[in-house]
């Protein structure tokens, strides 16, 4: 099952990122001002995923990559993919686990791991 990331820009503006089960980044949101809008618009395109649209497209160096419609807005891009099979199955990958996906945030600790992990002996 993928997950959705909320993280920080250097800008100090949030994103979410769509992984797969293996880790890898399917596709990035556009920024959020505010963190809660961020958390909002991830819950939205969880309960309406079925209305999200994939336009495709060819880059000038070949790669394939998407752009994610939602609600009638530029919702997000893609990573870019060698093929376009490759393309399409990061899309299947969104619309079969995209509503069961859980919410990582990582806005406090960009890591993941607890203060006391991170401390090592000397």
């Amino acid at each position: 099952m993928g997950a959705f990331v909320i993280s920080k820009r250097f800008n100090d503006e949030y994103k979410f990122v769509f992984t797969s089960r293996k880790g890898k980044v399917v596709f990035t949101s556009l920024s959020y001002e505010l963190k809660f809008e961020c958390e909002e618009a991830v819950d939205r395109f969880k309960e309406k995923i079925d209305s999200a649209d994939f336009k495709k497209f060819k880059s000038s160096g070949g790669k394939y990559f998407f752009k994610l419609v939602f609600e009638e807005k530029h919702f997000a891009t893609s990573r870019k993919y060698s093929t376009a099979l490759m393309l399409q199955k990061g899309i299947n990958e969104i619309v079969k686990y995209g509503v069961q996906s859980e919410i990582l945030d990582f806005t406090d600790n960009p890591f993941g791991f607890e203060e006391e992990e991170l401390e090592t002996e000397v």
